[in-house]
């Protein structure tokens, strides 16, 4: 059955369109016709794409019809056949511009495409364009000096988040039926709970980032930016490296109803770190959200990880030096600092300064993390993590520091795991974006962000899952039982 209308359609999950075209109730062309024609009629109010590419996704879904329309298994290259999608443009896209967000690469056009780019390809991806970004992805605001900032859809005045700003506010305003992103201190999970959507950072490694333009080697990810877990799990489908005997994403839902789906589920809470610093509206949102999945069967544990306060200062001396040098052996930093917006300058230049014992030091506090979270999951039996992807909805562009005060009403917020101590004080924007994340990257773990409410004024919170090695399949799984009782069915305002 089709939606009732268009703007119905243009927010239908990936595996209802899948559906429609092999019916021959809806083609690929007319699908993309129709994004092409929202993308031309909201982003001037979101700034949410570089580049546009028409002619190409036209070319691609005329394929898509003809191969859909042959009527032969062979043809059918899956649920991502036809589908329309955009990719942040730091990944490499053959014969399309790959600007990284900067005045630099303003006019590169790579001659190849990225792996992942190949990878959805060959599912039948229909390519609507390049997203925004924060320049060069160092960044999490999304704020672009060359570009301009990126709108979040929720409120004009806000931040997306960063740096898939651009991927995470053309879907959730219905621009596009999914991204791919990349992700080195948040940059999926940041937009995606600030956004309302769906963010996945795989395992480090087991998606390709051949081809995408670098931050940071030893933190850099790549992955699916969508509106709901199984839109998610299909993105990812073509590009992750499975293990032997893993289930596919793709057939997440079909397993829902299965023994094996209804695990009972133990999360662990960190005592420390994760809920010291969160604003009050976002711990009212998380804790309503424990209180689901408390409903669910999910049981809870206090855990211990005495080193998450060093994560976020160990990943930056990882990521400012390997950035700059990346920088400096393209002959861009120092030689061309002025073409930088002030922000990245300044951290390339902090990148320039930083010691070998430093780094060196940073990597050896890595592995001893990596440890520690492993051990602290076997040691309290708990299958993954639990906490707000963010401790604070998303700030006006341009605000630098956000205050958080205590002493706010907690009456109506009955504990599940005991107080959670609020720090005073302003914090600056992008340390509190940054710190929830950070551990997933320094530990190369899987995570996943996932909306769970709203505060107030309207602004969407998520919740983030953080879970073992090659656990990707594991988190999809606790995210669909979350979304199922929890839903995200609003539509923000310029849709």
């Amino acid at each position: 059955m089709l939606p009732a209308n268009d703007t119905d359609l243009a927010f239908a999950p990936i595996s209802q369109v899948a559906a429609l075209f092999r019916k021959r109730k809806l083609s690929p062309v007319e699908l993309t016709r129709l994004l092409l024609a929202r993308i031309a009629k909201l982003d001037a109010q979101l700034n949410s794409f570089i580049t546009v590419t028409a002619d190409l996704a036209l070319t691609q879904a005329k394929q898509a019809e003809r191969e859909l329309s042959a009527r032969k298994a062979s043809r059918d290259r899956g649920p991502l056949h036809g589908i329309p999608i955009s990719l942040k443009d730091n990944i490499y896209t053959a014969d399309v511009r790959s600007t990284a967000g900067s005045k630099i690469l303003a006019k590169f056009i790579p001659e190849r495409d990225a792996t992942l780019v190949a990878q959805l390809k060959a599912a039948g991806a229909v390519l609507l364009g390049k997203t925004n970004l924060h320049e060069f992805a160092y960044g999490v605001t999304s704020n672009n000096p060359h570009f301009g900032p990126v709108h979040n859809p929720w409120n004009l005045a806000c931040i997306p988040g960063g740096s898939s700003g651009g991927s995470a506010a053309a879907v959730a305003a219905g621009l596009c039926y999914g991204s791919i992103g990349t992700d080195t201190g948040g940059s999926i999970r940041i937009p995606a709970a600030l956004c309302g959507i769906v963010g996945l950072k795989p395992t480090l490694g087991r998606v390709s980032v051949d081809g995408v333009i670098p931050l940071s080697p030893k933190l850099d990810c790549a992955g699916p930016l969508a509106r709901t877990v199984h839109d998610a799990a299909l993105l990812l489908e073509p590009i992750l490296q499975r293990v032997k005997g893993e289930p596919s994403p793709r057939a997440l839902e079909k397993s829902a109803g299965k023994p094996a789906a209804k695990r009972k589920f133990i999360l662990g809470i960190p005592k420390e770190f994760f809920l010291d610093i969160v604003s009050p509206d976002v711990q009212f949102v998380f804790d309503e959200a424990l209180r689901t999945l408390k409903k669910l069967g999910v049981r809870f544990k206090e855990i211990s990880l005495p080193l998450l306060k060093e994560t976020e200062d160990a990943g930056s001396q990882i990521a400012w030096p390997e950035a700059t040098l990346y920088h400096q052996e393209a002959g861009w930093f120092p030689a061309r600092a002025a073409d930088y917006g002030e922000d990245v300058s300044s951290r390339l230049a902090i990148g320039a300064k930083t010691s070998a014992v430093t780094y060196l030091a940073a990597l050896e506090f890595r592995e001893k993390f990596i440890q520690q979270f492993h051990l602290a999951l076997e040691n309290h039996g708990v299958d993954a993590l639990v906490y707000p992807t963010s401790p604070i909805t998303a700030p006006q562009i341009g605000q630098e520091t956000i205050r958080i005060t205590s002493g706010a009403d907690r009456s109506r917020v009955p504990r599940t795991n005991g107080p959670s101590a609020q720090t005073e004080g302003q914090h600056a924007t992008r340390a509190l974006l940054l710190r929830n994340n950070r551990p997933g990257n320094l530990a190369g773990v899987p995570a996943i962000s996932i909306p769970c409410g709203f505060t107030p004024d309207q602004l969407p919170v998520g919740l983030q899952f953080l879970g073992a090695v090659t656990d990707e399949h594991l988190l999809l799984q606790l995210a669909l039982r979350f979304e199922g009782a929890c839903p995200q069915t609003r539509r923000p305002p310029p849709a």
